[in-house]
């Protein structure tokens, strides 16, 4: 009898194993093939105001737009998230994602190939909120940070792959070619992920719910003491990441530097950090707590902007390294602490984060442009340290309030 119970807990444990690496490396492959798309224009910026005749602040709306869709597509799926099923939806966007990168491949005009960058918005808007919906509802609560730190860790490889590839390509058969290389990665690795997802076991779908109800989750996470000041981390230090990266390029472009979209693209290799930074932070949150590993992530950031303005390319590198590794373990723990905080319709919760961080990069991406176009690096500089700077005061006003919920 007792070998019995014995065998059957064994069986249990190791079936319980195999559906957490299977969901997490099928969620990486998801996190992959969203940033890899999302991501891949960065080094090309530079091609597009060359081969468009149009400005470094135009040029970003490849991105910009992209980013300022998607927000929105992410929050419209986070509204209707108690209705949709995770890994119907998930792929399906995907598979959409990954076609229409071969189509922008074609794109004939600057007009059309932005078209096609606001439908791949629409498209990943329904992979980021249901992904952190399905690791919420699936993850035990000791595994939530470790699990969430696999998910942005794919994000980060998905990122700089996208760059590196993206610009490798570049250089080797111009923009379309990257575009085509990305589309055929995103396909593979949608394959990977609607072959490897489980089932959700503990969610089902609801269909037949009233606006109203959509609603309601969402208007409380908004009322919620703290989740309101962890999007505005998400904002503040997606703004702050993307503006660097966006207009890093232009510089390094130029004189004295005069790096091609191969070269800045291999630079973007320091995105493997962020795998790295993503997993520990989230070992670290649940450890020490997340307002330490906020703060942390704040610090290096600032560290490696200042680094940002030396001259010598070694600096600079070292620098994007050690913002890149910031923002990641800042981003994992502000994205896992949303899960946790929202002790129902974590869907609109995640959609709620993901349209305050997309919303970051689109806005603060783009003005970007402006700064850079009226005071060069250093305007760059002071926008972003404004952004870091509000990182700082939601940081600190989630301590408040997490200290005086451990005193009440």
């Amino acid at each position: 009898m007792l070998a019995s119970q014995h065998k059957s807990a064994t069986a249990a444990a190791r079936s319980a194993r195999t559906r957490f690496r299977n969901a997490s490396i099928a969620l990486f492959a998801a996190g992959f093939a969203t940033y890899t798309t999302l991501y891949a224009v960065q080094p090309l910026m530079p091609l597009f105001s060359a081969d468009f005749g149009v400005s470094p602040a135009a040029s970003s709306l490849s991105l910009s737009l992209t980013t300022a869709v998607l927000a929105f597509s992410i929050l419209i799926t986070g509204l209707m998230s108690e209705a949709l099923e995770r890994k119907k939806v998930m792929g399906t966007c995907m598979a959409a994602a990954a076609i229409l990168s071969l189509l922008a491949a074609v794109a004939p005009n600057w007009g059309l190939l932005l078209a096609i960058r606001a439908l791949s918005g629409v498209a990943l808007g329904g992979v980021p909120a249901l992904a952190l919906a399905y690791l919420a509802e699936e993850t035990p609560g000791t595994s939530l940070g470790f699990a969430t730190g696999l998910y942005i860790g794919g994000n980060a490889i998905g990122g700089m792959s996208g760059r590196v590839i993206g610009g490798f390509m570049a250089d080797l058969g111009g923009w379309r070619l990257a575009f085509a290389a990305i589309g055929v990665a995103s396909a593979l690795a949608t394959l990977l992920f609607i072959w490897l997802l489980p089932a959700s076991r503990r969610f089902h779908a609801r269909h037949g719910l009233t606006p109203a109800q959509h609603l309601a989750p969402m208007a409380r996470h908004l009322r919620h003491p703290a989740l309101p000041w962890v999007f505005v981390v998400g904002f503040s230090f997606m703004g702050a990441f993307v503006t660097v990266y966006n207009y890093i390029t232009y510089r390094l472009s130029l004189a004295p530097y005069e790096l091609g979209a191969s070269a800045i693209g291999a630079i973007f290799v320091v995105y493997l950090l962020g795998t790295a930074a993503s997993t520990i932070a989230g070992r670290l949150a649940d450890r020490y707590g997340r307002p330490v590993v906020l703060t942390i992530g704040l610090l290096v950031m600032l560290l490696g902007l200042g680094l940002t303005a030396a001259r010598p390319l070694a600096l600079i590198i070292l620098g994007i390294a050690l913002l890149t590794i910031g923002f990641f373990a800042g981003h994992s723990t502000a994205s896992g602490w949303t899960g946790h905080l929202a002790e129902e319709g974590r869907g609109q919760a995640a959609g709620l984060y993901l349209l305050a961080y997309y919303l970051g990069s689109s806005i603060i991406g783009s003005l970007g442009g402006v700064f850079w176009a009226r005071a060069g690096w250093p305007g760059v500089i002071g926008l972003v340290v404004v952004m870091l700077l509000l990182t700082a005061v939601a940081i600190a006003r989630l301590s408040l309030w997490q200290r005086a919920k451990k005193a009440g």
